[in-house]
Order: structure tokens, then C-alpha cells, then sequence
């Protein structure tokens, strides 16, 4: 019987290490680097964006449903990107990115419900972005550890890819794409 714990645990065990080291947190930008297209924010969360998505909660059920409008604005390597969600639910949800990106391709965010700047980089077809974010007090005002991830597809769509996390434990996800609409 103890054999069989044993066995258990250790299977367990590397189940829990192999998902942490192959999973959706183990991605780096560096892995996209050679895909096409290339990914640039500058042109590509540029202008006027459409947005359409659903989130889902920790037991992997949709739990809200999403139409945003985004208007990206770019100064050189510095932009704006707003934001206009409509939920399902009929709520409605404002953000406004501060992004600046380095030279090598490093990105800086900033939004009035993240805790600190967030971090990430593009590289080719792929974009990741990390950031602390707190959600409204109607939405438990809890701060959420967030992973972003875009990808460019060949028809100028781009995928986004997000997980929610507290205390390292998948709480939510969200999967949306985006793409450039007519002024």
C-alpha cells in the first residue's frame, strides 16, 4: 500500500513539474522569434481595434463574454491604447495602456489598475507581457498576477492568450482576438 502512495505522489510530482517547465508560464518571447509575421505594436495596436472574447473561470466554464473597441496611438516608440469593453452582462469596463517599447523589442505597460509597470517583450510572431492587476471592488478588488500572450497570424489577426493567477493557482483565462477595423 505504501508502494503505491509513493508511486502516486511521484506521479503527481512530475505531472506538477512538467507543467510548470511545459506549460502555458514556461513560454518565452525567444520561442516565436523566428515565426512570421513579426509582430510590431506599433503597427499592429494601431488605430482603431476590434476586440471579441470570453473569459473563463477557474473550473474552465465561460463565465463572461466580451465586445471591445480599442483605438491605438503611437508617438515613436511611445502609445496609448484605449479600451471600451462591453460584457455580456451589459457592464461596461474603461482602460487606458501607457506602452513604451525599448529598441529590442522590451515593452513597458501601464494602466491605473495595475500595481506596478508591466513588463514584456515581442519577438517575431509573439508578444508576451506580465503585470499585477487589481480588479474592481464589485469584482472582489483581489490582485491578480497576469500573463498576456499575443500571437500574429498571417491575416493580421492577433490572438491573446491570458492567465489570472492568485497565490499561483489558475483562477481565470482569457481568450480574445484582435484586429484592425475601418476608421
Amino acid at each position: 500500500m505504501t508502494e503505491v502512495l509513493l508511486t502516486l505522489v511521484g506521479v503527481l510530482m512530475a505531472a506538477l513539474i512538467a507543467r510548470r517547465f511545459l506549460g502555458f508560464t514556461a513560454q518565452q518571447p525567444g520561442d516565436y522569434a523566428a515565426m512570421s509575421p513579426q509582430l510590431d505594436i506599433r503597427r499592429h495596436l494601431s488605430g482603431p481595434l476590434l476586440c471579441e472574447g470570453v473569459i473563463y473561470g477557474p473550473t474552465g466554464r465561460v463565465t463572461s463574454r466580451f465586445v471591445a473597441q480599442m483605438e491605438g496611438r503611437w508617438d515613436g516608440n511611445r502609445g496609448l491604447l484605449d479600451e471600451t469593453f462591453r460584457y455580456a452582462s451589459g457592464e461596461t469596463q474603461q482602460r487606458q495602456w501607457r506602452l513604451t517599447l525599448g529598441n529590442d523589442g522590451a515593452i513597458k505597460a501601464e494602466a491605473d489598475d495595475l500595481t506596478d509597470p508591466g513588463r514584456g517583450r515581442q519577438e517575431g510572431a509573439g508578444l508576451q507581457l506580465q503585470y499585477r492587476i487589481r480588479l474592481p471592488d464589485h469584482a472582489g478588488g483581489w490582485v491578480l498576477d497576469v500573463t498576456d500572450w499575443m500571437y500574429l497570424m498571417e491575416n493580421g489577426t492577433i490572438i491573446n492568450r491570458s492567465q489570472f493567477r492568485k497565490f499561483g493557482i489558475k483562477v481565470a483565462e482569457l481568450v480574445a482576438t484582435m484586429r484592425q477595423v475601418p476608421a
